[in-house]
């Protein structure tokens, strides 16, 4: 069950995009309105990708404020996949308006932000603002990768959203890395020196 709204303008915040060996990490900040709940808000993870959508739609529809954010690759390469993700949820709360006086963080880590900040681990299925936030960023993202798919129909971005996979690590032995592949990431790393 869903922890209910804090008081006060509350954002909620979480990335999509730490594990995949391409593409960039995502995030999402949340700020929901007390007055127009969403029913079904739980972890993107754990929902169906039609079910995502249309919770994305209502959030962007019934949100006091939302924003979405990423670190490219090259800056996931160049800080590290954490520091980069910090980076991009820092992006996510800036953009808000209004501004949040506090932040819910999924996971253990909290970037530096202009408010509180409070890290949950598990917090995109105990708080409705950190679930809506890791919908936004799962659904971008993903949207995100199969315009990575039309650019590059090699790699099977459309299927396996950067992940490494079987097809992935197979596409990566027959083409080599593209310009969206992580270098700094291991499996990559080692395609390079093939």
């Amino acid at each position: 069950m869903l922890l209910s709204l804090p008081e006060g303008l509350v954002c909620g915040v979480d990335e999509a995009g730490r594990g995949p060996l391409a593409g960039p990490v995502v995030a999402a900040a949340v700020i929901l309105d007390p007055l127009q709940p969403i029913e079904g808000l739980n972890d993107s993870k754990k929902l169906t990708a039609r079910r995502r959508e249309a919770l994305a739609e209502l959030i962007r529809s019934r949100a006091l404020a939302w924003a979405v954010a990423e670190a490219s690759v090259e800056e996931i390469d160049r800080l590290n996949i954490l520091q980069a993700s910090l980076l991009a949820m820092q992006r996510a709360v800036a953009a808000l308006s209004p501004t949040p006086v506090r932040a819910l963080i999924d996971g253990n880590r909290c970037p530096e932000l202009p408010c509180p900040a409070e890290a949950l681990i598990g917090g995109d299925g105990l708080s409705a603002p950190i679930a809506a936030a890791s919908i936004l960023a799962k659904t971008v993202r993903d949207a995100g990768m199969l315009d990575l798919h039309r650019r590059y129909p090699a790699y099977g971005f459309d299927r396996h959203k950067g992940y490494p996979t079987v097809a992935h690590f197979d596409a990566l032995r027959v083409h080599g890395p593209c310009d969206e592949h992580r270098r700094s990431f291991a499996p990559v790393a080692q395609r390079l020196l093939w």
